[in-house]
């Protein structure tokens, strides 16, 4: 995923964009709304800060990309956070909205949910990695020819892995993604130990590792 952070505040820019580069996510940077519209077309994502320099603020640049037939998610950061503007920037065509101060985890998850709905690119109905693949249309798994048989929501938690391969995953991002109630976060860690087993135990390589203190990846063990 590439995103776009259009930010006038450095620090603000600077933690944003560390927080998604750990994360794995490509970024790209603009300081000013003219910028930020130069870049806009050649990314999946976008922040866009509601209160830019100059005469184009966040909801000038939101107008111009939507007029001129970009559909690019974008989610608004800003400082204002009454119900009124709340509802005066997703009205002007932003797909989410997060007020200042905020959480590198929320906004990752907030990311990734965008990008799940701007639905860039076909799948075909399957995602591969190694000698796995999955029908997502028949909801079934198959790892070197082998059927592995998986409950409705570990096949959710492995899709959601594969979909962001070589990416940190946190596990309040898999709240958002894969649970629809609050859970522990033990649950977490014993359904993806449940799911280490049927896709790792007799399999090589290893796909599914777990970063101690951060979170989970997929990725192809060398």
């Amino acid at each position: 995923m590439h995103c776009l952070i259009i930010e006038d505040e450095a620090d603000t820019a600077r933690y944003i964009a560390d927080g998604l580069a750990q994360a794995g996510i490509e970024v790209s940077q603009a300081g000013n709304g003219l910028d930020g519209l130069a870049l806009a077309t050649r990314v999946d994502v976008i922040i866009l800060d509601r209160m830019l320099p100059g005469d184009i603020d966040g909801l000038t640049v939101l107008a111009r990309l939507r007029e001129a037939g970009h559909d690019t998610p974008v989610l608004i950061l800003s400082a204002l956070s009454s119900l009124d503007e709340r509802v005066r920037g997703l009205q002007s065509g932003a797909d989410d909205y997060l007020t200042k101060p905020f959480a590198i985890e929320e906004l990752l998850a907030r990311l990734h949910a965008l990008a799940r709905r701007g639905g860039k690119g076909d799948d075909g109905g399957r995602l591969d990695m190694a000698d796995l693949s999955l029908d997502l249309r028949g909801r079934k798994a198959v790892r070197a020819g082998r059927p592995i048989a998986l409950q409705p929501r570990e096949f959710r938690l492995l899709e959601y892995l594969i979909r962001h391969r070589d990416q940190v995953v946190t596990r309040s991002m898999l709240l958002e993604a894969v649970w629809d109630v609050q859970v522990d976060a033990s649950v977490i860690d014993v359904q993806i130990s449940r799911l280490r087993q049927k896709i790792d135990k007799d399999f090589a390589p290893a796909l599914i590792h777990t970063l101690r203190g951060v979170g989970y990846m997929a990725r192809i063990e060398a």
